[in-house]
């Protein structure tokens, strides 16, 4: 079993400043020497064609992989950006071909979940049926599904992901924060629209767990100002934005409402809640947990031990029927069911855990007494291939010969983050930067959001990015919300790749 830890994949302006290049004067020798002492290598390259096969007919395409160097206001290099863009041939009008800038979360990832899972024109084909990836050899196959038939693509690692890092004496953990993060990959974006004559395209942005984090921050900080990059849409995948939803702490009750329909689908997908009492609709079903997640739920968690016994038999009753857990079990966690103990609990009859980032698969605790189960099924499960597919696309296909490995997922990101920002939002408050989605969307007219959740994500809960877009100020009139009934990378699940797919194509499109 390959370890996998279960420390959260989040749904993840810095001291020196970052700009454009500035003109350089005639030196003296020793600073010449010094200039040259500084010198970063120079920003690699690489490009490719190929052609993308769709339902609506095939067409050939430019890829391009490379460094973007990011300089301070004397034009030294900082850090380096690594990107992959995808560039469908024809004769186009910048206004006329929407741009969708694209990241994962962690924070920590790369893009590779994204762009070999649904978006690009090649993806890293899986078992559908949660089961895991199993060794290699791996399938890399075209991808029928990509958006590069009506969006250009630009998919962005952040530093210390991918191949991005910072460079010299640079500290890296100056790009580790919420409002740090979003500073510099502004700076990125407005840098690449120039490189590429892009200003006037349409422009969306797509984020995964943490990089809907990302989406909001970037919505601050790319319109913040004079220097202003209205966004046209932007697809939350997997959200969170308020981080009060997702962390199970004494005093806050808020995760065990926003978590609760998601134990129920997790219980209804695994046999533990009798469906014919709701005709086999998972939808009606879980319209019914919402509602009593919110109502007896939310009051019965709220009131405590003011609440009558009767009242809180019935509660109980409700919970055990949604949930899939035994009354005793709930009495004992005091009504307080936290993820960790879900995955362990709902199936322990069969000497199985549940996975977190996608509750379909399930797999076995050695540790049977612990808290937490040994490693996450759903994320051994499909981790490997996508490792050795971008290792493989990048190094073979592309050509890469960047002497160090791509970062899938870097540990140092989530230790070092600098979770604080402005308005007192550090600690010990929760992180919450879903007004500044609605903040944009309220200054830019024609800004939609659509919202992307697997039923059976434990990540990120699907109600709890429900509560978190009606409570922040999101204008509702141009929200739109999508399930899918699979996990954390639905797209893992055919059935709702070929949907996500087809949902995203028609939010660019506006059909």
């Amino acid at each position: 079993m390959r370890n996998r830890s279960l420390a959260p994949l989040m749904a993840l302006g810095f001291a020196c400043t970052l700009g454009w290049a500035s003109p350089s004067f005639a030196q003296t020798a020793p600073a010449a020497k010094e200039a040259s002492k500084d010198a970063a290598p120079a920003p690699k390259r690489y490009e490719l064609r190929g052609q993308a096969r769709t339902p609506s007919g095939a067409f050939n395409y430019r890829a391009v992989a490379q460094e973007t160097h990011l300089t301070d206001d004397k034009g030294k290099p900082l850090a380096a950006i690594f990107s992959t863009a995808y560039f469908r041939d024809g004769t186009f009008a910048p206004e006329d071909r929407p741009i969708a800038f694209i990241f994962n979360g962690g924070p920590g990832s790369a893009s590779v979940w994204l762009h070999l899972g649904v978006f690009g024109p090649k993806r890293v084909a899986v078992p559908s049926d949660a089961t895991d990836d199993g060794a290699a050899p791996y399938r890399l196959v075209d991808n029928p599904h990509t958006l590069l038939d009506v969006a250009d693509l630009v998919f962005i690692d952040p530093v210390g992901t991918g191949f991005s890092r910072t460079l010299g004496e640079e500290d890296p953990k100056k790009y580790f924060g919420v409002t740090q993060d979003a500073d510099y990959l502004a700076r990125f974006i407005r840098k690449w629209l120039s490189e590429n004559k892009r200003w006037n395209s349409p422009k969306y942005l797509a984020g995964e767990s943490y990089g809907t984090t990302r989406v909001a921050a970037l919505t601050r900080a790319l319109t913040g100002g004079w220097l202003d990059v209205a966004i046209n849409g932007a697809m939350l995948i997997s959200s969170i934005t308020d981080f009060q939803t997702a962390r199970f702490a004494p005093g806050n009750d808020t995760p065990h409402i926003g978590f609760l329909p998601t134990f129920a689908a997790t219980a209804w997908y695994h046999g533990k809640v009798d469906k014919s009492a709701w005709n086999g609709s998972l939808e009606n079903f879980l319209a019914d947990v919402r509602s009593f997640a919110v109502d007896d739920y939310a009051t019965a968690l709220l009131m405590g031990t003011a609440q009558s016994a009767e009242a809180r038999r019935a509660v109980i009753a409700k919970l055990a029927r949604y949930s899939g857990l035994t009354e005793d079990y709930i009495e004992q966690t005091n009504l307080r069911i936290s993820a960790q103990r879900f995955f362990k609990q709902l199936l322990r009859d069969r000497g199985l855990t549940v996975g977190r980032l996608d509750s379909r698969y399930t797999g076995v605790d050695y540790d049977g007494a612990g808290e937490t189960p040994d490693n996450d099924p759903s994320a051994f499960g499909i981790d490997a291939s996508y490792t050795a597919a971008m290792h493989d696309y990048l190094t073979r296909v592309f050509g890469v010969d960047i002497d160090r490995d791509y970062q899938i997922l870097s540990g140092d990101p989530g230790r070092s983050w600098a979770w604080n920002v402005e308005g007192g939002q550090g600690w010990p408050a929760y992180v919450n930067v879903t007004p500044w989605l609605g903040e944009g969307m309220r200054q830019n007219k024609d800004m939609r959001v659509m919202l992307m959740s697997g039923y059976f994500d434990l990540a990120t809960p699907f109600f709890s990015a429900e509560i978190s877009l009606q409570r922040n100020g999101v204008p509702q009139d141009r929200l739109t919300r999508k399930y899918y009934e699979a996990g954390h990378m639905m797209y893992v699940h055919e059935p709702s790749l070929a949907q996500m797919a087809a949902d995203a194509r028609a939010f660019v499109t506006g059909k």
